[in-house]
Protein backbone atom coordinates (compact mmCIF):
# COMPACT_ATOMS: atom_id res chain seq x y z
CA UNK A 1 0.00 0.00 0.00
CA UNK A 2 1.62 3.25 -1.18
CA UNK A 3 0.23 5.33 1.46
CA UNK A 4 1.74 3.22 4.20
CA UNK A 5 5.08 4.91 5.72
CA UNK A 6 8.40 3.02 4.50
CA UNK A 7 9.79 4.02 8.31
CA UNK A 8 8.21 3.96 11.72
CA UNK A 9 9.48 7.12 13.26
CA UNK A 10 7.29 8.62 10.09
CA UNK A 11 4.70 10.72 12.91
CA UNK A 12 8.38 12.11 14.61
CA UNK A 13 9.94 12.93 11.58
CA UNK A 14 6.58 14.67 10.61
CA UNK A 15 5.92 16.19 13.49
CA UNK A 16 2.33 14.14 14.54
CA UNK A 17 4.06 12.71 17.90
CA UNK A 18 3.29 13.67 20.91
CA UNK A 19 6.91 12.89 22.61
CA UNK A 20 9.20 15.46 23.68
CA UNK A 21 12.89 14.16 24.11
CA UNK A 22 14.55 15.21 27.22
CA UNK A 23 17.86 16.86 26.10
CA UNK A 24 20.96 15.18 26.93
CA UNK A 25 23.65 17.52 26.44
CA UNK A 26 26.39 15.58 26.35
CA UNK A 27 25.12 13.19 23.54
CA UNK A 28 25.43 16.47 21.06
CA UNK A 29 28.53 15.50 19.00
CA UNK A 30 29.12 12.07 20.06
CA UNK A 31 29.03 9.03 17.59
CA UNK A 32 26.40 7.02 17.66
CA UNK A 33 26.07 3.55 15.41
CA UNK A 34 23.14 1.68 15.33
CA UNK A 35 21.83 -1.90 13.54
CA UNK A 36 18.68 -2.24 12.14
CA UNK A 37 18.46 1.68 11.90
CA UNK A 38 16.38 1.74 8.81
CA UNK A 39 13.02 0.74 9.97
CA UNK A 40 11.68 -0.08 12.99
CA UNK A 41 12.27 0.62 16.48
CA UNK A 42 16.20 1.53 14.70
CA UNK A 43 14.52 4.56 13.23
CA UNK A 44 13.21 6.07 15.92
CA UNK A 45 16.67 5.52 17.46
CA UNK A 46 18.35 7.12 14.33
CA UNK A 47 15.77 10.45 14.75
CA UNK A 48 16.15 10.21 18.88
CA UNK A 49 19.57 10.62 18.57
CA UNK A 50 20.40 12.97 15.52
CA UNK A 51 17.85 15.11 17.52
CA UNK A 52 20.24 15.32 20.30
CA UNK A 53 22.78 16.73 18.16
CA UNK A 54 24.76 12.97 17.79
CA UNK A 55 26.63 11.96 14.61
CA UNK A 56 24.42 8.97 14.05
CA UNK A 57 25.47 6.23 11.70
CA UNK A 58 23.76 3.11 10.92
CA UNK A 59 23.58 -0.57 8.81
CA UNK A 60 20.07 -1.21 7.29
CA UNK A 61 19.50 -4.23 4.63
CA UNK A 62 16.79 -2.15 2.78
CA UNK A 63 18.40 0.57 0.75
CA UNK A 64 15.70 3.14 -0.31
CA UNK A 65 13.95 3.61 3.20
CA UNK A 66 17.01 3.99 4.80
CA UNK A 67 17.74 6.74 2.01
CA UNK A 68 14.64 8.05 2.75
CA UNK A 69 14.73 8.44 6.68
CA UNK A 70 18.15 10.18 6.24
CA UNK A 71 16.82 12.63 3.53
CA UNK A 72 13.97 12.92 6.92
CA UNK A 73 16.28 13.50 9.29
CA UNK A 74 18.57 15.85 7.45
CA UNK A 75 15.39 18.05 7.00
CA UNK A 76 14.11 17.77 10.27
CA UNK A 77 17.89 18.24 12.02
CA UNK A 78 20.07 19.99 9.91
CA UNK A 79 22.25 16.47 10.52
CA UNK A 80 22.56 13.84 7.78
CA UNK A 81 22.51 10.24 9.35
CA UNK A 82 25.20 7.97 7.44
CA UNK A 83 23.98 4.94 6.52
CA UNK A 84 25.90 1.86 4.77
CA UNK A 85 23.85 -1.02 3.31
CA UNK A 86 24.48 -4.20 4.75
CA UNK A 87 23.53 -7.74 5.89
CA UNK A 88 24.25 -8.17 9.74
CA UNK A 89 25.21 -12.02 8.97
CA UNK A 90 27.98 -10.78 6.31
CA UNK A 91 30.65 -10.03 9.23
CA UNK A 92 33.37 -8.86 6.66
CA UNK A 93 30.01 -6.03 5.63
CA UNK A 94 30.05 -5.32 9.10
CA UNK A 95 33.06 -4.74 10.22
CA UNK A 96 33.64 -2.44 6.89
CA UNK A 97 30.33 -0.24 7.49
CA UNK A 98 31.54 0.45 11.37
CA UNK A 99 34.90 1.00 9.54
CA UNK A 100 34.09 3.61 7.79
CA UNK A 101 32.23 5.18 10.39
CA UNK A 102 34.81 5.40 12.84
CA UNK A 103 37.53 6.65 10.05
CA UNK A 104 37.31 9.74 11.66
CA UNK A 105 36.86 9.35 15.27
CA UNK A 106 35.82 6.26 17.67
CA UNK A 107 32.20 4.90 18.25
CA UNK A 108 30.86 6.62 21.71
CA UNK A 109 27.67 4.12 21.26
CA UNK A 110 27.04 1.06 19.83
CA UNK A 111 23.07 -0.24 19.65
CA UNK A 112 23.06 -3.57 18.77
CA UNK A 113 19.26 -3.37 17.65
CA UNK A 114 18.54 -5.47 14.27
CA UNK A 115 17.22 -8.74 14.96
CA UNK A 116 14.31 -10.89 12.94
CA UNK A 117 11.70 -12.40 14.57
CA UNK A 118 10.67 -15.39 12.61
CA UNK A 119 7.64 -17.45 14.04
CA UNK A 120 8.34 -21.52 13.48
CA UNK A 121 7.65 -24.46 15.51
CA UNK A 122 10.38 -26.79 17.18
CA UNK A 123 9.72 -29.17 14.34
CA UNK A 124 9.89 -26.64 11.19
CA UNK A 125 13.55 -25.40 11.21
CA UNK A 126 16.16 -27.24 10.32
CA UNK A 127 19.60 -26.51 11.45
CA UNK A 128 20.81 -24.19 8.67
CA UNK A 129 17.81 -22.28 9.49
CA UNK A 130 18.76 -22.05 12.92
CA UNK A 131 21.63 -20.88 12.11
CA UNK A 132 20.44 -18.08 10.57
CA UNK A 133 18.84 -17.19 13.64
CA UNK A 134 21.34 -16.69 15.34
CA UNK A 135 23.69 -15.21 12.96
CA UNK A 136 20.77 -12.45 12.66
CA UNK A 137 20.22 -11.98 16.23
CA UNK A 138 22.91 -13.16 18.74
CA UNK A 139 26.38 -13.25 16.61
CA UNK A 140 26.15 -9.28 15.41
CA UNK A 141 25.92 -7.94 19.10
CA UNK A 142 29.17 -9.86 19.88
CA UNK A 143 31.22 -8.66 16.82
CA UNK A 144 30.40 -5.02 16.35
CA UNK A 145 31.22 -4.92 20.04
CA UNK A 146 34.75 -6.23 19.10
CA UNK A 147 34.90 -4.00 16.15
CA UNK A 148 34.30 -1.02 18.34
CA UNK A 149 36.13 -1.66 21.51
CA UNK A 150 39.37 -0.60 20.58
CA UNK A 151 38.20 3.13 20.10
CA UNK A 152 36.26 3.27 23.14
CA UNK A 153 39.40 1.94 24.61
CA UNK A 154 41.46 5.18 22.98
CA UNK A 155 38.36 7.09 23.76
CA UNK A 156 38.28 5.52 27.84
CA UNK A 157 34.66 6.05 27.53
CA UNK A 158 31.58 4.10 26.34
CA UNK A 159 28.20 2.87 26.25
CA UNK A 160 26.76 -0.61 24.80
CA UNK A 161 23.13 -1.50 24.32
CA UNK A 162 22.01 -5.00 23.25
CA UNK A 163 18.35 -4.49 21.97
CA UNK A 164 16.64 -7.82 23.61
CA UNK A 165 13.61 -8.75 23.83
CA UNK A 166 11.26 -9.73 26.76
CA UNK A 167 9.99 -12.62 24.90
CA UNK A 168 12.82 -14.44 26.88
CA UNK A 169 11.72 -13.62 30.38
CA UNK A 170 8.26 -14.46 29.48
CA UNK A 171 9.23 -17.50 27.46
CA UNK A 172 7.05 -17.22 24.68
CA UNK A 173 5.88 -19.93 22.49
CA UNK A 174 6.04 -19.46 18.19
CA UNK A 175 10.23 -18.69 17.80
CA UNK A 176 12.08 -20.66 20.26
CA UNK A 177 15.39 -19.80 17.88
CA UNK A 178 14.79 -15.92 18.70
CA UNK A 179 13.63 -16.34 22.25
CA UNK A 180 16.53 -18.57 23.15
CA UNK A 181 19.08 -15.52 20.94
CA UNK A 182 17.58 -13.11 23.26
CA UNK A 183 17.68 -14.90 26.43
CA UNK A 184 21.77 -15.10 25.13
CA UNK A 185 21.80 -11.76 24.76
CA UNK A 186 21.70 -10.72 28.31
CA UNK A 187 24.06 -13.28 29.39
CA UNK A 188 26.52 -11.55 26.45
CA UNK A 189 25.55 -8.26 28.17
CA UNK A 190 26.34 -9.54 31.74
CA UNK A 191 29.79 -10.93 30.58
CA UNK A 192 30.86 -8.08 28.00
CA UNK A 193 30.14 -5.68 31.11
CA UNK A 194 32.30 -7.08 33.19
CA UNK A 195 35.20 -7.99 30.99
CA UNK A 196 35.01 -3.77 29.64
CA UNK A 197 34.49 -1.90 32.84
CA UNK A 198 37.85 -1.61 33.65
CA UNK A 199 38.12 0.65 30.33
CA UNK A 200 34.91 2.47 31.61
CA UNK A 201 32.82 1.33 28.68
CA UNK A 202 29.25 0.29 29.99
CA UNK A 203 27.07 -2.44 28.78
CA UNK A 204 23.49 -2.77 29.20
CA UNK A 205 20.62 -4.69 27.74
CA UNK A 206 16.94 -2.50 26.68
CA UNK A 207 14.92 -5.09 26.87
CA UNK A 208 11.43 -4.31 24.99
CA UNK A 209 7.99 -6.15 25.05
CA UNK A 210 5.63 -5.89 22.39
CA UNK A 211 6.15 -2.68 20.10
CA UNK A 212 3.89 -1.24 17.45
CA UNK A 213 6.20 -1.34 14.78
CA UNK A 214 4.82 -1.35 11.01
CA UNK A 215 6.29 -4.88 10.73
CA UNK A 216 4.20 -6.39 13.88
CA UNK A 217 1.28 -5.34 13.05
CA UNK A 218 1.23 -5.82 9.40
CA UNK A 219 2.30 -9.74 10.09
CA UNK A 220 1.35 -10.46 14.17
CA UNK A 221 -1.33 -7.68 15.30
CA UNK A 222 -4.69 -9.00 15.68
CA UNK A 223 -7.46 -7.61 18.21
CA UNK A 224 -7.19 -10.88 20.14
CA UNK A 225 -3.23 -10.98 20.70
CA UNK A 226 -3.13 -7.26 21.39
CA UNK A 227 -6.03 -7.57 24.18
CA UNK A 228 -3.87 -10.78 25.16
CA UNK A 229 -1.12 -8.51 25.58
CA UNK A 230 -2.54 -5.38 27.21
CA UNK A 231 -4.39 -8.31 29.74
CA UNK A 232 -0.99 -9.12 30.79
CA UNK A 233 0.86 -5.64 31.07
CA UNK A 234 0.42 -3.42 34.07
CA UNK A 235 -0.16 -0.55 31.78
CA UNK A 236 -2.97 -0.61 29.51
CA UNK A 237 -1.37 1.32 26.57
CA UNK A 238 0.25 -0.10 23.62
CA UNK A 239 4.88 0.50 23.64
CA UNK A 240 6.06 2.78 20.59
CA UNK A 241 9.20 3.13 19.53
CA UNK A 242 9.69 6.27 21.19
CA UNK A 243 9.44 4.32 24.63
CA UNK A 244 12.57 2.63 23.36
CA UNK A 245 13.84 5.37 21.97
CA UNK A 246 13.54 7.57 25.23
CA UNK A 247 15.01 4.45 27.47
CA UNK A 248 18.01 4.62 24.82
CA UNK A 249 19.18 7.76 25.39
CA UNK A 250 19.36 7.36 29.11
CA UNK A 251 21.48 4.19 28.65
CA UNK A 252 23.63 5.80 26.50
CA UNK A 253 23.83 9.10 28.20
CA UNK A 254 25.68 10.09 31.56
CA UNK A 255 22.64 9.89 33.50
CA UNK A 256 23.45 6.31 33.55
CA UNK A 257 27.23 6.65 34.20
CA UNK A 258 27.15 3.89 37.13
CA UNK A 259 24.50 1.60 35.18
CA UNK A 260 25.93 -1.58 33.59
CA UNK A 261 25.38 -4.86 33.13
CA UNK A 262 21.56 -4.58 33.53
CA UNK A 263 18.63 -4.91 32.18
CA UNK A 264 15.94 -2.13 31.65
CA UNK A 265 12.44 -3.77 30.17
CA UNK A 266 10.20 -1.33 28.92
CA UNK A 267 7.09 -4.16 28.80
CA UNK A 268 4.47 -2.12 30.51
CA UNK A 269 4.70 -4.34 33.13
CA UNK A 270 3.64 -7.19 31.65
CA UNK A 271 3.56 -11.01 33.28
Amino acid sequence: MTNQPIYDADALLNGNSDTTFPVYKDLAGKKVFITGGGSGIGAYFVVAFALQGAEVGFVSLREDPAVQLCDRVEQLCSRRPQFFPCDIRDLKALEAGIGDFQSDGAIDVLINNAARDDRHTVTSFDAEQWDDSINTNLRPHYFTAQYAVAGMRAKGAGSIINVGSNCANLGLAGYPAYVASKAAVVGLTKALARELGGDNIRVNALIPGWVMTERQKALWVTPEALQECLDQQALKQTISGEDCAQSALFLASSASSMITGQSLIVDGGRV
